[in-house]
C-alpha cells in the first residue's frame, strides 16, 4: 500500500463538475494498492496517517497530528502510485492492485478511517475522473509505503 500525503489547508474533489469531498485544514491522502496487499495493511496505514506529527506548534515545528489540531483527512484513490518507469516513457502499472479488489480494499479503507476517525473523513470516488485542487500548506508532501 503507499499514501502520498499533502498537508493542506483546504482540498476538494470533483467528480463532472460537482464537489464530492472537500475539506479544509487537514491531510490530503492519495491511496494505491499494489497487487500483494490485502486488508492488514489498512490498520497500520492509517494508525501511521494519524499521527504523522506534520503540523506546527507555536513555535513552528512539527509536533502536532491531523487529530491534534482538528483536522480532516479526504481520501482519494490513485493507482498511478504504483506507476513504473523502469522501461520506456509510457508508465506500467503491472504492480497496481487489480481494479475489482482495489475497490474492495478502499471501500475497506474508507469505512476504517471513518471508524478510527468519525466524521472528519472526506472522500473521492474510486474509479472516477476526478479534478482534485488543493493549497498545499507548506509545502509538506510525504511519501509513506506498507
Amino acid at each position: 500500500m503507499r499514501c502520498v500525503v499533502q498537508r493542506v489547508s483546504s482540498a476538494a474533489v470533483h467528480v463532472e463538475g460537482k464537489a464530492v469531498g472537500s475539506i479544509d485544514q487537514g491531510l490530503l491522502v492519495f491511496v494505491g494498492f499494489g497487487h500483494q496487499d490485502d486488508e492488514t495493511v489498512i490498520e497500520p496505514m492509517l494508525n501511521k496517517l494519524l499521527k504523522l506529527r506534520i503540523f506546527a506548534d507555536e513555535e513552528g515545528k512539527m509536533k502536532h497530528n491531523v487529530v491534534d489540531v482538528n483536522g480532516k483527512m479526504l481520501l482519494v484513490s490513485q493507482f498511478t502510485l504504483y506507476g513504473s518507469l523502469k522501461k520506456g516513457h509510457r508508465p506500467s502499472f503491472t504492480g497496481a492492485c487489480p481494479p475489482e479488489t482495489a475497490r474492495s480494499l478502499y471501500d475497506a479503507f474508507l469505512a476504517k478511517a471513518e471508524a478510527m476517525y468519525p466524521s472528519r473523513i472526506q472522500s473521492g470516488i474510486f474509479g472516477a475522473d476526478m479534478k482534485v485542487s488543493l493549497v498545499n500548506d507548506g509545502p509538506v508532501t510525504l511519501s509513506l509505503e506498507l
